[in-house]
C-alpha cells in the first residue's frame, strides 16, 4: 500500500491495513489499556510499514486542545526540580502529551504571569510548584484547565497535590542525630512561610519533644535561600562558644553550603539534611541524608492531572493528596562505630 497523494499515510489508512478503525488506530497511539495486545501488535505493524506520523496539529484542531501541559518549577537549577520535571515528561510522554516547562526563580510575582502565559499557549493542564502562599491566581487558573500541585500543597484550593513526608523525615533524621548523644544540633533552614520549611522544623522539633529535650532557639536559623546563605548561616553558629556539635540542613543546597563551611575551617561535625546529592557517599563525612524519588512526585503529579484531563465529561472526583515515602540513608563513620567500618584514608 502506498501514501496518498500529496501527503504522508493517514490514520485510515493505516486502520485499512491493520484491519480495524481509524478510531481503534487512534487509541492503540494513546496506550489505551481497553485495545487487546495482537490489535496493538497490528496496528503498530501498520504504522511501521507505511511510516505513518502523526499530525498533531490536526489532533489539536480534531480534539479541541494542544497535547500540552505546562510545568512551573521554582528553582530548575536544583536538582530536585530537574528530577521531577523528568518524572512529569516521562509519564506525560506515555499519554502522548508534550510538556512546556517554566521557572519561577522562586519569584512569587513572576508566577501569575507565567500561568497565564501557558495557559494562553493553549496547555491543557498545569502542574505547578508553587512559590509562595498567595494562590488566588491559581484559583483563576483553575477555571480554564486543571491544575496539580507538587511538593507544596494548595492553600485555599480545591485541586490534587504531591507532598513528600516532610515532617516524618526531618523527624527521623533528627532522631538519628539525638539518638548519637547531640543535644545542640543547629537547624539551618528555607524560608518559614514555605511549606517545606515550615514542615521540616517542625519534624526536627518533635523529635527533640520525643527525646526530651529543648532545642536551643539561638541555633535555628531560617530564610536560607540557596548554598551561599546557607556558609554564613553556618559560620555564624560554629563561630559560637557554644556552638553546635550537629547541623541539620532543610535542603541539598543548604547542606552544601554547610559542608562547604566546615570544609574551610577543617572542622567535622555531624550534618543530617534532606535530600541525598551526588557524591555524599564518598565525601568521608558522617551524614544523615533524607532520600526520596523526585521522579516519582513529577510522575504522580502527572498521572493525576491526566486523569482529569481524561475525565473532563464526567463528575470530577474528590480532591487527592499523594505522599512520596522518604528513607533515611547514612554515609560516613560515627563515634563508636566500629573500626573496620571507617573510610579509608583520604576519602
Amino acid at each position: 500500500m502506498t501514501a496518498r497523494r500529496g501527503g504522508g499515510p493517514t490514520m485510515h489508512d493505516v486502520g485499512k491495513l491493520a484491519q480495524v478503525s481509524a478510531m481503534t488506530v487512534s487509541r492503540v497511539l494513546k496506550n489505551d489499556p481497553g485495545v487487546s495486545e495482537e490489535t496493538r501488535e497490528r496496528v503498530f505493524a501498520a504504522v511501521d510499514r507505511l511510516g505513518y506520523r502523526r499530525n498533531e496539529t490536526a489532533r489539536s484542531l480534531r480534539l479541541g486542545g494542544s497535547g500540552m501541559i505546562g510545568l512551573v518549577v521554582t528553582n530548575l537549577a536544583n536538582p530536585f526540580y530537574s528530577r521531577l520535571a523528568l518524572g512529569v515528561q516521562e509519564v506525560a510522554t506515555e499519554h502522548g502529551f508534550r510538556m512546556l516547562l517554566s521557572n519561577s526563580a522562586e519569584q512569587a510575582g513572576r508566577e501569575p504571569g507565567i500561568i497565564d502565559g501557558l495557559i494562553d499557549h493553549q496547555v491543557e493542564g498545569l502542574i505547578v510548584v508553587p512559590a509562595g502562599s498567595r494562590q488566588q491566581h491559581l484559583a483563576a487558573a483553575m477555571r480554564h484547565v486543571p491544575v496539580v500541585l507538587a511538593a507544596r500543597p494548595p492553600a485555599g484550593l480545591d485541586t490534587d497535590c504531591v507532598l513528600v513526608e516532610d515532617f516524618h523525615g526531618a523527624f527521623e533524621a533528627t532522631a538519628c542525630l539525638l539518638a548519637e548523644g547531640h543535644s545542640r544540633i543547629a537547624f539551618l533552614g528555607n524560608p518559614p512561610a514555605l511549606y517545606t520549611g515550615a514542615e521540616r522544623l517542625r519534624g526536627f522539633w518533635a523529635a527533640h519533644e520525643e527525646a526530651g529535650i529543648e532545642p536551643d532557639n539561638a541555633l535555628i536559623h531560617q530564610g536560607l535561600v540557596d548554598a551561599a546563605t546557607a556558609e554564613r548561616a553556618a559560620d555564624e553558629l560554629l563561630d559560637r562558644p557554644e556552638g553546635p556539635t550537629a547541623l541539620f540542613c532543610t535542603n541539598n543546597r543548604i547542606s552544601q553550603g554547610a559542608i562547604r563551611a566546615l570544609y574551610k575551617r577543617g572542622t567535622v561535625l555531624p550534618l543530617a539534611g534532606f535530600d541525598d546529592f551526588d557524591l555524599s557517599d564518598v565525601l568521608g563525612l558522617p551524614l544523615t541524608l533524607v532520600s526520596y524519588d523526585a521522579d516519582e512526585i513529577g510522575r504522580q503529579a502527572a498521572r493525576l492531572l491526566i486523569d482529569r484531563l481524561h475525565h473532563q465529561d464526567a463528575e470530577p472526583p474528590a480532591s487527592r493528596r499523594v505522599t512520596v515515602p522518604t528513607r533515611v540513608i547514612r554515609h560516613g563513620a560515627r563515634p563508636g562505630d566500629h573500626p573496620s567500618s571507617a573510610p579509608p584514608p583520604g576519602a
